[in-house]
Parts: C-alpha cells; structure tokens; sequence
C-alpha cells in the first residue's frame, strides 16, 4: 500500500491515512456559534475519506476572533454547538480535531471577501487588539494593539486552558494550538512584533516563553492518551531565514520536551514585507529538518496538495502527515482521487459504501 495511506497512530488515536484537513476559517459563524453550514462543511469533508478534519481556528476569547464571524470557545453554549460535527466526523471514519487560536494584533478585522482589513475605528463591529507590544502590523491592518500586561498574558493563557477544556467536552479528540501566522502566540515569538523588557520579551528564552507557558498550560488540562499538537511558523523569509529556524528548532525541542506531540510546520506572516517562494512543495525541506533535528513528527501544508507530491512526502520521511487544504476545497473527495493516480486496487474503499459502491460499479462497467 502506498505510504500516504498507511494508518498514523498519534498517543490512543490511530488515523486511516496520512491524510489531514487542516484548519480552514469559513467565517460563517454567529457570536462565535457555528452552524449549519460548519456542519456540511465538515461532515462532507470526513466522508471525503481524510484520516483527520481539523476544525478552523476558534478563537478563545471575544477580543482573539480574527473577525465577527469566526468560530469561538470561549462559552458553554459555543462548545455544545459543535457536538453535531464532531459527531458526523466520528461518523464519517475521521478523527475530530479543533485549533483554538487568539488572533492578537491581526483581529478586529473584516472577513476576506469584504476587504481582508481591519474594521475602522468607531466602528461597532471592531473591538481594540491586543499583543504583545504596542506595534501594528501594517499594511491593510493598521490598528496599534495594546500591549498586553502581565495580568492580560495570565488571563489569555487561561483563556487557553478553559477552550481546551470546552473542546473535551464537546468531543474532540485531537487538539492544536495556533502559535503560527503572525497570531499573538507568533508575535511573541518574533522580535518583529516583540519588543518587550520583561520577562516576555528579549532573549529566545523570553520570547518563547508565552508559548511554552501556554502548552504547559494546557497540557495539564489536555488528557494525555489525546495527541496535542501546534501550528507554528518557523522562518518568516524576511531575510533572517537561518537564524531564525535555528531558534525554532530550538523551541520545537522545547515543545517536545513539553509534552507536545506533533508539530504542524508553518510561516510566520508575522510582517508584511517578506519574500515567500511561493511553489509546489516549498516547505518540504524545512520541515523535514524540523522533523529531524527536533524529534517531533511533522506535518505541513501550502502547495504540498497533488497525490505524488503527497505521497512522495510521506515516504521520504519529510512529514508524517500532510494537511491537504484548498484542494479538499475544490474536491471534498480529494483522497479517493489520490487513491486513484497512486494506483490502488479498488480505490472507492477510502469512501463511506452509498458513495463507494457505485463508484466501484462503474469503474467496473
């Protein structure tokens, strides 16, 4: 059998493939409680066949929404409503995972497809950011964020641990922190957007220091037999590139040593001016050295979506596991179109058996 479809097994969770859809904001959310469609969406994704659906970034507190439509956990009411999806997830053969995320100095925005930037002062959709120093990003988000106390870093890594909390009862059973693409726990970790004297700020030591805190945190609340893992942007292509994956790897040591179990190797997108080379495959490298050097199983995503590019990742060792986005998208199918160009026998088995058995049928003749 081809190395993308071999079983992943993770703490007490075995996944069918090497398959995941990662987090993918639908910005269709009310008060933070999703809905019907959140549940077409993810029912439908998990019958496509993938070991793993990952709910879109949820945010932890009011203030951390990227914009008024994301997701939320930071209610009880929030939480039972994703029960029907996690369910139809399970249902489907996929294993239910969540990201919970405070977005930070990038929130308070307007969805995509309504501008991408920030809501205007006075607004009354807005709401003041937070981060950890007062630096905007720029570009089309120019708010100035408040940097944040020490009171507030206690208060938001809580925040943290009671959405975790939220995300066990409602059924999850895998569980990823968002510490990438220029989110608050990201913009700690850059001296970009880091420029504190305290504690937080500085040294690696402090600048990574909100976001082991924050997995410790919640790994005490998280059960251990679960895989807990984290996205995190581990280069910016800001010019700095070697520099800063060697203090990557070094905090993904760290994150090892910390309990976490895998690590979803990502950009930072922690300041607009950046040179990304955009293209098939481009982080494959990277985080095959991730993988190696920190000892952590990776996964990946951008550009890593055609099934022999996917295939060939999984079995050069370069990820354990390959976060298929956009072309589940445009094919919620997706890995029983993969099972099909990799030349598996039978290749309608990765779908629920209403689907599969016509297929097979027809393929037949």
């Amino acid at each position: 059998m081809s190395a993308l479809f071999q079983p992943l097994k993770l703490k007490d969770i075995t996944l069918r493939n090497r398959i995941a859809v990662p987090p993918m904001c639908q910005y269709m959310a009310h008060d933070g409680l999703v809905n019907d469609w959140h549940l077409s969406h993810l029912a439908g994704l998990a019958r496509g066949g993938a070991g793993l659906v990952v709910v879109e970034a949820t945010a932890v507190a009011p203030e951390g929404r990227i914009t008024p439509h994301c997701a939320g956990l930071w209610t009880d009411e929030q939480a039972q409503a994703f029960v029907p999806a996690v369910k139809a997830i399970k249902a489907a053969g996929s294993v239910p995972g969540i990201q919970i995320a405070h977005a930070g100095r990038k929130a308070s925005a307007n969805i995509p497809w309504e501008g991408d930037d920030h809501i205007p002062e006075g607004d009354p959709r807005g709401w003041p950011t937070l981060a950890p120093s007062a630096i905007a990003f720029g570009g089309n988000l120019p708010k100035v964020p408040k940097a944040m106390s020490l009171e507030d870093i206690k208060r938001v890594q809580q925040d943290f641990v009671a959405a975790a909390k939220r995300a066990l009862d409602a059924g999850f059973e895998w569980l990823e922190l968002h510490f990438a693409h220029g989110y608050l726990a990201q913009s700690f970790f850059s001296a970009h957007s880091n420029q504190r004297t305290d504690a937080y700020g500085g040294s690696a030591a402090n600048r990574h220091r909100f976001l082991l805190e924050t997995l410790a945190a919640v790994r005490e609340v998280w059960p251990e037999h679960l895989p807990l893992t984290a996205r995190f942007g581990v280069l910016e292509y800001d010019g700095r590139d070697e520099a800063t994956l060697a203090d990557s790897i070094e905090l993904a040591r760290q994150f090892k040593q910390g309990g976490l179990d895998l690590l979803s190797v990502s950009v930072g997108f922690t300041i607009p001016e950046t040179h990304i080379p955009w293209g098939p495959g481009m982080l494959l490298p990277i985080a095959e050295r991730v993988r190696r050097e920190s000892g952590l199983p990776v996964s990946s995503a951008w550009n890593i979506d055609t099934p022999e590019l996917t295939e060939e990742a999984i079995a050069n060792g370069q990820l354990d596991q390959v976060l298929v986005g956009r072309a589940h998208l445009a094919d919620p199918h997706w890995p029983y179109k993969a099972a099909k160009a990799l030349g598996i026998d039978k290749p309608s088995w990765v779908l629920p058996a209403p689907y599969a058995h016509w297929l097979e049928r027809y393929r037949q003749g």
